[in-house]
């Protein structure tokens, strides 16, 4: 079974059950609900997507839907299932808060193949673990932000740390001044070119003798190697 859980919202028992034991066995895990109000009560931080009926006794699919991304803020994707198909009740349903809009009657297969795709585009992709950058004595801990020399741990000031992981995070890219200064001092005002060299001085101070690893590259910028 996959990590996914559906909350599956129609007031037909029948199609319930048979959306629900055919998600269960495309390894999904499923909740149920039979009106809007119930879906209310049971939707939660578990649920990774609603497959939304619009007709329904109460509240609509359409009122749900809009309740939970202006009221609550909820982000989840919705999935509208409906006999209503013409070109407003489509606009009405996106402009509710839907993701996709499947008309009745429909396939099995392409409600498990719409599912899919936008589960995908709602998941992000896993962060890419940052390797720690080496090079000679010198050890950079992009992660964790730390910097060791020959084992020994040190200490940089947050700005500091910042142009280095910046410029060890491509080793041999040129950065310029000002790339450095809007990725390091994101949002602040009245901070000078000379900003930049003033703090590279220090960072190649603080590393001695493996400070060769910061290069200027005259009328460019700087990277490191």
């Amino acid at each position: 079974m996959n990590e996914y859980r559906i909350l599956v919202v129609d007031d037909e028992p029948d199609l319930r059950e048979i959306l629900q034991c055919n998600l269960e066995n495309a390894g999904y895990g499923v909740d149920t609900a039979a009106s809007a109000e119930e879906a209310l009560t049971l939707l939660g931080p578990q649920h990774s997507l609603l497959l939304l009926d619009v007709m329904m006794g109460g509240m609509s699919g359409f009122r749900l839907a809009e309740k939970l991304r202006k009221e609550l803020h909820n982000p989840i994707p919705i999935i509208f299932l409906t006999a209503r198909d013409t070109e407003n009740d489509l606009l009405t349903g996106f402009s509710a808060g839907g993701d996709d809009y499947i008309a009745k009657p429909f396939s099995l297969q392409e409600v498990l193949a719409r599912i899919k795709a936008l589960l995908r585009r709602a998941t992000p992709p896993p962060a890419t673990p940052q390797k720690p950058v080496e090079s000679g004595n010198i050890r950079i801990d992009l992660a964790r932000k730390m910097v060791s020399i020959n084992g020994e741990e040190l200490h940089l000031p947050p700005k500091e740390f910042g142009i280095l992981r910046l410029l060890a995070s491509q080793p041999g890219r040129v950065f310029s001044r000002e790339e450095i200064l809007s990725e390091v001092w994101k949002g602040e005002s009245c901070v000078l070119d000379r900003t930049v060299d003033v703090h590279i001085a220090r960072i190649r101070r603080k590393l001695g003798t493996e400070g060769h690893h910061l290069v200027n590259r005259q009328g460019y910028g700087y990277c490191f190697r």
